[in-house]
């Protein structure tokens, strides 16, 4: 690889460079790995049409939750290495300060980071593909996850559920391959039920939607992710 100003550098390159290249970025990690990354201009590849069309509603318990009943448990890949990072977290301080030790000890924690985003960033690619490969039309929630981390009790499961990266992913996969997404404002889409529309409160701690006035009886989450595909297909003027 040659790098303008720069000269030749061997690179590990996972995968063919498609089209034709822009830019390159050269940048270190917290970690200490350096990574070149190449933009580059390249044709759109359309799926096989497909007439599905799907709801899909984000949470804590089920990271992902669709129209068609179907869920997907949240990883919680912070949660899981919460005593590992702990403890890779107290070691620096144990080091003298500006010490070869303390760097060492410091970027055995940015791994352990590193990790856990890398965890995040793969399973949000496999489970937006699968969403994408399979569905024509894909509704999901305009969420404002910045606004909602101000609640102490549910930051830390919030900013580990990762939902922005998740919808970003989805709607720039669904752009490439042809298909329709949109973005539903997610007000009452919990509260409303998906088969008369009847408002209720619906608690936190309520995991299923009962209907006092038609009796439907559905996950909570399902039932949001109906209405958010019956939002979306209406924003679209299609009944």
């Amino acid at each position: 690889m040659f790098l303008s100003k720069i000269g030749h550098l061997k690179a590990a390159i996972h995968r063919p460079l498609e089209g034709h290249v822009k830019t390159a970025t050269v940048r270190k990690t917290a970690a200490g790995k350096w990574f070149v990354c190449f933009s580059c201009e390249v044709e759109p590849e359309p799926l096989p049409k497909s007439s599905g069309a799907v709801g899909v509603d984000v949470g804590l318990k089920d990271i992902i939750a669709t129209s068609d009943g179907e869920s997907v448990s949240a990883p919680k890949f912070l949660r899981k290495e919460e005593k590992e990072l702990a403890r890779t977290q107290r070691r620096p301080s144990e080091a003298p300060q500006g010490s070869r030790e303390r760097a060492k000890r410091r970027k055995i924690v940015a791994k352990v980071h590193e990790r856990i985003k890398n965890k995040r960033t793969n399973f949000a690619h496999q489970q937006s593909r699968k969403l994408v490969n399979r569905y024509g039309f894909v509704a999901a929630e305009d969420l404002s996850v910045k606004r909602m981390t101000k609640n102490r009790c549910r930051s830390k499961s919030i900013a580990d559920a990762a939902w922005t990266d998740l919808i970003e992913k989805l709607s720039y996969k669904a752009e490439w391959a042809g298909r329709e997404f949109v973005k539903i404002c997610p007000a009452y889409t919990t509260q409303d039920c998906s088969c008369c529309g009847q408002r209720q409160v619906m608690p936190l701690d309520k995991r299923v939607y009962d209907c006092p006035n038609c009796g439907l009886s559905l996950d909570r989450d399902t039932n949001a992710a109906r209405n958010i595909k019956r939002l979306g297909l209406e924003s679209l003027g299609v009944a």
